[in-house]
C-alpha cells in the first residue's frame, strides 16, 4: 500500500453547491478590496467630499473612519464564530431570528445590486473621459450605455466562471492602480512643497451643510469591507482568515484616505484647483507635472477599480440570494450553484440583468451619466446601513445566547447603532429636493416587495429548512431553529 500524501488539487466542488476551503487568505483580502474599491473612491468620492467640506474633510472623514471602526467590531467577532455565504444576512438571522435575517438578506442584495447598478457606469465615467481624451470625440448617452453595459457583462462572465479568478483578478487590478495614485500624490507633495496646510490645520471655514454632507456621503468611502463573509466556507479556514481580512483592510485602507485628502487639499490650493469643476483631479495633478502619461494610467487605474468593484459586488450579492434560497427565503434554483464551475449562477445573472437595467434606464430618460451614479449611489449607501444596523443590533443577542457576552460587546454595539442611527437620520432631514427625497421611499418599498417573496417561499415550503448537501452546514442554519 501506498501511503505518500496525494499531490495538492483544489477543492472539490460539492454536488450543486459551492467550492469548500477554496480561496487562501490573499484572495480574500481581494474580495474586500475589490467591493472597497480604494482607487474609485479616490478618483470619485474624495474629491466630492472635498468640494463640500473643504478644510473640514479630513476631520468628518476622522469621524467617518471611528464609525466605521466600531462596526467593523461588530462584523468582526461573528466572522469569528459564524461563516456562511449569507455573511450580513446569516449574522442578523443568528442573533435576532427568521424575519430580521430576511430583512437585512434583502437590504444587503440591495446594497450589491445598486452597488452593481451605480459603480458600473462610474467605471464607464472614467473609461469614456480616457476615451475623449486620446480620440476628442465628446461623451455621449449612447456610448456611456455601451460601456455600462459591456462593464457589467463581462464582470458576470468573470464571476461565473470561477470565484478565484475574480479575486485574482481584482487583486492585480487595485495593487496597480494604487501605485499610479500613490505615485501622482507623492510627486506632487515634493514637487509643491505642500507639507504643511495651515488652513486645514485651523478648519477655516467649517459650516454644518458641508459637515453634513461630508459624513453621509463619506459613509460609502469604506462601506464593503465586510464582504468577504459571503465568501463564508469557499474561504480556508474561515473563522480564521475572514476576521483577519476585515481587520487588515478597513484600518490601512481608512488611513490611506484620510492622507490622500489632507494632500489633496492642500494641492488644491497650490494649485487654485476646484474639485467641482474637475471631471479627473490625479490627470489634472499629473499633467500640472508633466506627467500627462501618469495621468491616463490613473484615469484607466479608477476605471478598472470600478470594475473590479462591478465583479467583487456581484459575487457577494449573488451568494446572499444563494444562502437565502437554501433557506426557503427565494426561488430554489438560486441556490443550486453551477455544476461545473461551482458559483451561485443564476444570481450572478439575476444582479447583471438589473444592473444593466437601472443605469441604461436612467440614461435614456436622459440622466446624465454623473446623475445617474450619484442617485444609485445614494439607494446603496442605505443597503449598507439598514444591514449594518441589523448586525450591530444582533450581535450581543447572538453572543448573549453563546455565553460569550463582554461588556465592550454591549458598549461597542450601542455605540455603532447610534452612530448608524444618525447617519440615516441626516440622510433624510432636512428634507432634501427632488428626487432625493424619494429615495429613501423606493427603497423602503424594495425590501418590503423582498421581504413578501421570502414570506410566500417560507409560507409555501414551511418553516422548516431542508437538509443541506454540503460539509458544515449547520453554519447555514439560524441557532435559533
Amino acid at each position: 500500500m501506498n501511503f505518500s500524501p496525494a499531490p495538492a488539487t483544489p477543492a472539490p466542488a460539492p454536488k450543486r453547491g459551492l467550492r469548500h476551503n477554496y480561496l487562501s487568505f490573499l484572495e480574500d483580502t481581494a474580495q474586500t478590496l475589490g467591493v472597497m474599491a480604494p482607487t474609485g473612491t479616490l478618483g470619485i468620492i474624495l474629491p466630492l467630499l472635498i468640494a463640500k467640506g473643504g478644510n473640514t474633510t479630513w476631520i468628518t472623514f476622522s469621524i467617518t473612519l471611528i464609525a466605521f471602526s466600531l462596526i467593523m467590531f461588530c462584523v468582526y467577532r461573528f466572522s469569528q464564530h459564524h461563516a456562511s455565504a449569507g455573511a450580513i444576512a446569516s449574522f442578523a438571522d443568528a442573533g435576532l431570528g427568521r424575519w430580521p435575517g430576511v430583512i437585512a438578506g434583502w437590504c444587503y442584495v440591495g446594497a450589491m445590486g445598486f452597488g452593481v447598478a451605480s459603480v458600473a457606469p462610474s467605471s464607464a465615467y472614467y473609461a469614456d473621459l480616457v476615451i475623449t481624451q486620446i480620440t476628442g470625440v465628446p461623451g455621449s448617452i449612447a456610448r456611456g450605455a455601451l460601456i455600462t453595459s459591456a462593464v457589467i457583462v463581462v464582470a458576470a462572465l468573470i464571476a461565473y466562471r470561477d470565484i478565484k479568478l475574480s479575486t485574482v483578478l481584482m487583486l492585480a487590478i487595485e495593487f496597480a492602480s494604487l501605485a499610479a495614485i500613490i505615485l501622482i500624490v507623492a510627486f506632487a507633495m515634493f514637487h509643491y512643497s505642500a507639507w504643511i496646510d495651515r488652513p486645514q490645520l485651523q478648519l477655516e471655514g467649517a459650516h454644518l451643510p458641508g459637515f453634513q454632507y461630508a459624513l453621509v456621503f463619506g459613509f460609502m468611502t469604506l462601506a464593503g469591507f465586510e464582504s468577504v463573509t459571503a465568501l463564508g466556507a469557499e474561504a480556508s479556514h474561515a473563522k480564521r482568515t475572514i476576521p483577519k481580512v476585515i481587520l487588515g483592510c478597513l484600518i490601512p485602507i481608512g488611513i490611506l484616505y484620510l492622507v490622500v485628502i489632507y494632500c489633496l487639499v492642500a494641492l488644491a490650493r497650490k494649485n487654485g484647483m476646484i474639485f467641482d469643476q474637475l471631471n479627473a483631479p490625479f490627470d489634472t495633478i499629473a499633467r500640472s507635472m508633466n506627467l500627462g502619461s501618469l495621468g491616463y494610467l490613473s484615469s484607466i487605474g479608477v476605471s478598472l477599480s470600478y470594475f473590479a468593484c462591478t465583479l467583487g459586488s456581484m459575487n457577494a450579492g449573488a451568494r446572499v440570494l444563494y444562502s437565502m434560497a437554501r433557506r426557503n427565503q427565494f426561488a430554489p434554483g438560486f441556490g443550486i450553484a453551477h455544476p461545473v464551475n461551482a458559483t451561485p449562477s443564476q444570481g450572478i445573472i439575476l444582479l447583471a440583468a438589473t444592473g444593466i437595467a437601472i443605469p441604461v434606464t436612467l440614461l435614456l430618460m436622459r440622466v446624465s451619466l454623473s446623475d445617474c451614479i450619484n442617485y444609485v449611489t445614494q439607494l446603496t449607501s442605505y443597503g449598507f446601513i439598514s444591514s449594518y444596523f441589523l448586525v450591530c443590533l444582533a450581535l450581543p443577542f447572538y453572543l448573549y445566547r453563546r455565553k460569550l457576552l463582554l461588556g465592550v460587546d454591549v458598549i461597542i454595539s450601542v455605540a455603532a447603532l447610534l452612530i448608524l442611527t444618525v447617519v440615516l437620520g441626516l440622510s433624510v432631514f432636512p428634507v432634501p429636493d427632488a428626487p432625493w427625497r424619494y429615495l429613501p421611499y423606493l427603497f423602503f418599498l424594495l425590501v418590503l416587495a423582498g421581504t413578501g417573496i421570502s414570506w410566500r417561499y417560507i409560507r409555501r415550503h414551511g418553516s422548516t429548512h431542508e437538509p443541506l448537501p454540503e460539509p458544515d452546514s449547520t453554519d447555514e442554519v439560524s441557532n435559533l431553529l
